[in-house]
């Protein structure tokens, strides 16, 4: 399964060395960096110094400006902001949802790619980009000092996503007579979805532009718990088309 690890807002260089150096300890290699303090932190002295020798992971990684374009091709996105929403996804410890994410299931055979957040430093994760996931992962941390550094925290994320995935390894094969109903529609598909969506509700009158309050991700967290494939995507895509249609034109049906 594809795993991609995704630093938001990144301030500190060395805090960028320190996760390629945790990637590649758990046999990663696929580091994603949106709109970074440095736009040279991939070669900055610091950061080659903290990565101690993953210059591999450094070399491969990529610099995006917007969180779209990091989370192409991922279907299971995990965000890893420690304080709890009121508002969003479930919160979950790592392990738990690991087992479940990579157990030998109809969810897992699906999945396209799975994606890791870190906010930035300072400010962590944006509500928005929370309310993207499908999971919020919270360590299991001393409640009298929870705090943890960037790279620590992904160093023990790495670790039990590592340890779901059977360590290192050979991959199981699929349990005999597992069901295969298409593969999940990944971030950009949903994002596209949730944009035509919105144009047709408030064309029809059910948003308000002016008063959206959480409707938006509120059916962004729907989509994510039904798991909508590609296929579905296109359906309800048509759907929302039909939707925005004048009443005549969506109640004539289609020739052909």
């Amino acid at each position: 399964m594809q795993t991609r690890f995704i630093l938001i807002n990144t301030s500190h260089a060395g805090n960028v060395g320190a996760a390629a150096r945790a990637m590649k300890t758990m046999g990663f290699d696929d580091l994603v960096l949106v709109a970074p303090r440095w736009a040279n932190v991939l070669n900055r002295e610091e950061t080659i110094q903290r990565a101690s020798g993953a210059l591999d992971v450094l070399k491969n990684a990529r610099i995006v400006a917007t969180l779209d374009e990091a989370l192409e091709g991922m279907s299971h996105l995990c965000a890893t902001a420690m304080t709890p929403r009121d508002f969003g996804p479930p919160t979950v410890a790592p392990r738990e949802h690991f087992a479940a994410l990579a157990g030998k299931n109809e969810v897992s055979t699906r999945q396209q790619g799975v994606a890791f957040l870190f906010g930035s430093e300072r400010f962590g994760m944006s509500n928005d980009d929370v309310y993207r996931c499908h999971a919020c992962l919270s360590i299991p941390s001393n409640p009298e000092f929870g705090s943890l550094n960037l790279g620590a925290a992904l160093q023990v994320i790495a670790y039990e996503w590592r340890l779901a995935l059977g360590g290192f390894a050979s991959a199981p094969a699929p349990a005999p007579g597992a069901v295969r109903t298409g593969v999940l529609a990944d971030a950009s598909q949903l994002a596209g979805l949730l944009a035509h969506w919105e144009q047709s509700l408030v064309a029809i009158g059910f948003l308000d532009p002016q008063a959206p309050k959480k409707l938006m991700p509120r059916l962004n967290q729907l989509f994510n718990r039904a798991g909508v494939t590609q296929e579905e995507v296109h359906i309800l895509r048509g759907i929302a088309k039909m939707m925005a249609k004048p009443p005549r034109e969506a109640a004539e049906p289609s020739k052909g």
